[in-house]
């Protein structure tokens, strides 16, 4: 069966952002990242800047402290609007499967399409260097040396990942096709990924 939908699950500074775009191009259907933040908050009501701060990462780097305020209001019998916000991308990520083919970055797309048999689930990974060299020529320099900021980030989003899917974040037995961006180019994933959504079985 040809996989008609792609979830791309990736480390800081990997790439998996230009790459499933790049897929999405060559394939002719809609790419979803930035955009799924729009949708969430007409779904949720939540406001687009909280979602954009908040809808990937855990809000605290202690994942225990995190735990903490992801379920405190359970206790009084309502979500918290941490759960709001992760059942509200639930949602949209499953409409957007539904309605046909697409390709989803990041937010649990992998753990949250897990039925789904035409589906496609890629990891994107590199090395330290490259995954540096890739921030500072995007994103810039800061205070926080580069190193830091993609432990930082990898951190939060393994976090997230395991708190609502009780899954390890990046393991290969979660993923179809596990890439390493730094060693094969972005070019040669996007071709490699695209082979394998053609020949899926």
């Amino acid at each position: 069966m040809e996989k008609k939908i792609i979830t791309v699950s990736r480390e800081f500074g990997s790439g998996g952002h230009s790459i499933g775009e790049a897929v999405a191009q060559r394939m002719g259907v809609p790419f979803y990242d930035n955009q799924l933040i729009t949708e969430v908050a007409r779904h949720s009501g939540l406001s687009e800047e909280f979602i954009r701060e908040n809808e990937e990462y855990a809000s605290h780097s202690n994942s225990f402290l995190y735990q903490l305020a992801m379920s405190a209001a359970g206790t009084y019998g309502y979500p918290s609007i941490y759960q709001k916000l992760y059942d509200a991308q639930a949602h949209v990520i499953q409409e957007l499967a539904d309605k046909g083919p697409c390709v989803i970055v990041g937010r649990c797309a992998d753990f949250i399409l897990r039925e789904h048999r035409d589906c496609l689930h890629v990891f994107i990974h590199a090395d330290m260097a490259h995954r540096a060299a890739h921030v500072l020529e995007r994103y810039g320099a800061t205070d926080k040396p580069v190193e830091q900021r993609l432990r930082d980030k990898d951190n939060r989003r393994r976090n997230y990942y395991r708190f609502y899917t009780d899954r390890e974040w990046g393991i290969c037995t979660n993923y179809h096709l596990a890439l390493d961006s730094g060693l094969l180019g972005f070019d040669r994933c996007v071709e490699l990924i695209l082979l394998a959504a053609a020949s899926g079985h």
